[in-house]
């Protein structure tokens, strides 16, 4: 997509790094952002007959799958007394959510500049965005995955928990931890091509090492500090808590957790910024 005032620019300028000019730039490139996420989420599923249609029956597939495996062959139970024998399901699909989140965006954020080598050498074109595209894409197919377990947590339980209001506010640290993080990596997957292997390595591995299949509880004493390091681990639980359990956050921890990818963020606008005046070389 190309901008009509689209114009040749020397790709060795420098470019302003501060927290105002990333919320600034953002907000100017808003309908930008907007387009090419669209783009990007129709794009997906061009050509099949279905279309968008996948984007919903997908996660419906997956929780069918999750419900039948972990109910009627494993009979595992999440280890509350009164637990319904779909609940480890919808348990499990939470962790799965907020791990797919986490984990598409990171592995996609190597190759966000090497398929968009036009918009870095030809014209003017704010390739500090292309991270939030990929959020952004994302995104929207968790939030479809969000109203799957809604409906599934409706019909296997006859309601919702009033806790559910507070979702965005329980995503939103991981959402900007995860942009920052994939600034830093759309960057150093020009130069080091092999950053992509080895992230799609460690996703695999967050996927084991975080409270996806089980509860933290779970977890021996002597290990549980190395699961609750992991980024996943504070959000997975905060996120059951809001859409299964029916509890409040922890206000204090999603602050500090908020704080601390507010500044991951901006560590790896700045180091995108920095480093942005190498790739014409590069590719």
């Amino acid at each position: 997509m190309t901008d009509p005032q689209s114009k040749a620019i020397n790709p060795h300028a420098a470019h302003p790094t501060s927290l105002a000019a990333l919320v600034g730039g953002l907000w100017r490139n808003r309908q930008l952002i907007s387009q090419l996420i669209k783009r990007e989420v129709v794009g997906r599923y061009k050509g099949s007959a279905m279309g968008l249609t996948w984007s919903f029956f997908n996660p419906v597939f997956m929780l069918v799958v999750y419900t039948f495996v972990f109910s009627e062959i494993f009979k595992s139970r999440w280890g509350g007394p009164e637990e319904s024998k779909t609940q480890f399901a919808v348990a499990l699909f939470v962790g799965m959510i907020v791990l797919n989140l986490f984990s598409e965006v990171l592995n996609r954020a190597p190759g966000l500049i090497l398929s968009n080598v036009n918009y870095v050498k030809k014209v003017v074109f704010p390739i500090e965005i292309l991270p939030v595209v990929a959020m952004g894409a994302t995104l929207f197919h968790s939030l479809i995955s969000l109203c799957v377990l809604g409906m599934a947590f409706m019909l296997f339980n006859g309601y919702l928990n009033w806790t559910i209001v507070f979702t965005p506010l329980v995503f939103a640290p991981l959402i900007i931890l995860a942009t920052g993080l994939a600034w830093m990596l759309a960057s150093l997957g020009v130069f080091l091509r092999d950053v992509g292997q080895t992230i799609s390595i460690l996703t695999t591995v967050l996927m084991f090492l975080s409270p996806v299949f089980y509860p933290v509880t779970a977890v021996p004493e002597r290990f549980r500090p190395f699961i609750m390091a992991n980024p996943l681990t504070f959000i997975i639980e905060q996120a059951r808590n809001v859409l299964i359990w029916g509890r409040q956050p922890d206000w204090i921890g999603l602050a500090t957790y908020l704080v601390v990818a507010v500044g991951v963020a901006w560590l790896g606008f700045v180091w995108f910024q920095k480093t942005r005046k190498g790739f014409a070389d590069v590719l």
